[in-house]
């Protein structure tokens, strides 16, 4: 089986090609920018599978937009209208046909074309009309108002919302490659897969420029929003994927006395934060209790001890881990609490809080175990 995808050099082109390479499928067939429209007969008449995502998307001249969208269509179409063997096409439309703009009319005429084509030839069509795709490597100020304000807020440049409250349909671009993928395989025959319904999310212009804001704001902070769940998922890793080379890394504030250090490396908002921290053979941290708050210690380097007193009835107990046998201490409500670095080297410990420290509200009281 021979996949052709035209326009592989661009947004969704380029990461489907890297869905493909995933999934073991090699014979693909390019057509990009510096291709011509014999280029593409020739192609479409090799290939077995054919993905259509050429076409404009945001150009300056509406004659543009027939003649890089529609032209191209006709060409497939008129490749695709002598072809003997079968031929399986997805077609890349767009949710804005019928809204009157340029694009949209050059979108609805590739459709009727092709809609027409595979009435009379050998053709399985499927048309997806696509909203706003969002995701890396798509260009910024093109096609996508995420890239736009992800490359915008990553840099520090103005994001300008000129109606905040306008709605926006987004996709994100592995969901829609999934989507292309499925169409593969039904075409190949080898799997029973079907297209389910591409995911769509819905949010006004105001407050997906709120949504990345946060995010380019919580690096400094150390801090990330709700990034768990779809689309804040989606939206983070397309914000990552426009950071500047340098702003790959970032220093943290190291706290260092007499007994280590102590690092913060993220707060979350409704999970907590995480840190660690080091102690010297035989430094003991800790001696408090809390009402609320929870932690887990992981030890990752050395031998420690971790004693526990409960405040109450003043029953005491003691463990002891070491950083080759990972085993996770739990601080319970209402037991004080120590950790003490029993061996010869440095103690060095991951610690889970449940809340992001309040220095007005610490939940913290001291009480040493003996």
């Amino acid at each position: 089986m021979q996949v052709l995808v035209t326009g592989s050099d661009g947004f969704i082109g380029k990461n489907l090609l890297v869905h493909l390479a995933e999934r073991g499928i090699k014979n693909v067939l390019k057509f990009g920018r510096q291709h011509n429209v014999d280029d593409l007969v020739q192609l479409a008449r090799q290939a077995d599978v054919i993905v259509h995502l050429a076409g404009a998307n945001r150009i300056e001249h509406g004659q543009d937009f027939q003649r890089d969208t529609v032209n191209l269509t006709r060409a497939l179409c008129d490749a695709l209208a002598t072809r003997v063997s079968p031929v399986a096409v997805y077609f890349a439309s767009s949710r804005q046909v019928g809204n009157g703009s340029d694009y949209a009319a050059s979108k609805q005429e590739a459709e009727r074309m092709l809609l027409s084509v595979a009435r009379h030839a050998k053709v399985t069509l499927h048309i997806e009309r696509l909203p706003n795709v969002f995701g890396k490597w798509c260009k910024p100020n093109y096609n996508s108002v995420v890239a736009t304000f992800c490359h915008n807020l990553a840099r520090e440049l103005p994001v300008d919302c000129h109606d905040a409250s306008a709605a926006v349909d987004l996709a994100y671009i592995d969901d829609v490659c999934a989507g292309i993928s499925c169409f593969i395989d039904q075409a190949s025959g080898g799997r029973e897969t079907a297209i389910g319904e591409l995911p769509c999310y819905r949010m006004s212009v105001g407050e997906l420029a709120n949504v990345l804001t946060a995010f380019r704001d919580g690096r400094d902070r150390m801090t990330t929003e709700n990034v768990g769940v779809s689309p804040y998922r989606e939206l983070y890793a397309t914000f990552l994927s426009y950071l500047p080379h340098d702003d790959f890394v970032r220093t943290l504030p190291l706290h260092e006395d007499k007994r280590g250090v102590f690092v913060e490396m993220l707060k979350t908002p409704s999970a907590g934060q995480f840190s660690y921290f080091t102690a010297g053979p035989g430094v003991t941290r800790g001696g408090h209790y809390h009402h609320t708050k929870s932690e887990k210690f992981l030890v990752l380097q050395g031998q420690a001890r971790f004693r526990f007193r409960n405040i109450v009835t003043g029953e005491q107990l003691d463990f002891t881990t070491y950083g080759d046998s990972p085993a996770v201490v739990d601080t319970i409500p209402g037991w004080s609490h120590d950790i003490t670095n029993i061996g010869d080297s440095q103690l060095l410990v991951m610690l889970w809080a449940s809340e992001v420290f309040d220095r007005d509200r610490p939940d913290t009281v001291p009480a040493k175990i003996a």
